[in-house]
């Protein structure tokens, strides 16, 4: 998370025009699946469960923990103004009309740098399996 007493070198200026808005984040105690058409996707123990304003929670995956084999990268980006710039990835083998199927942003900005390395899934293109794990 970013620390609020160093001066921002990226900020978002979503914050800056709505300094209410609400983007929470907790590391994800357990373990973590995606699947499509019988393939995972992903399998992680480090999750982050982020929470944005009055939209469902969603988790974020280190890319490291992602099968990029069966995804292929879309010619498309998006904005937000929280974030910043989201690059896209759609199933292998999936028409082009289904759309994208995971999403990250390259370089977040500073109030949510941990995005950073992380991408996430579309809970209706995949299955996702969340098992909290107690130590």
């Amino acid at each position: 998370m970013t620390d609020t007493n160093k001066a921002a070198s990226n900020p978002a200026p979503g914050f800056v025009a709505k300094p209410d808005y609400s983007i929470t984040t907790a590391d994800f105690s357990g373990r973590v699946q995606v699947y499509a058409g019988g393939q995972m996707l992903a399998d992680t123990h480090h999750a982050i469960l982020l929470t944005e304003a009055d939209m469902p929670p969603v988790y974020y995956f280190p890319i490291g923990d992602v099968n990029f084999g069966h995804l292929q990268a879309v010619d498309n980006t998006t904005y937000c103004p929280f974030k910043g710039h989201a690059n896209y990835w759609r199933i292998s083998g999936q028409k082009a009309e289904a759309g994208p199927a995971v999403w990250g942003y390259g370089k977040p900005y500073d109030e949510v740098a941990y995005l950073g390395g992380h991408v996430a899934f579309y809970a209706n293109h995949v299955e996702i399996i969340a098992k909290i794990e107690y130590v």
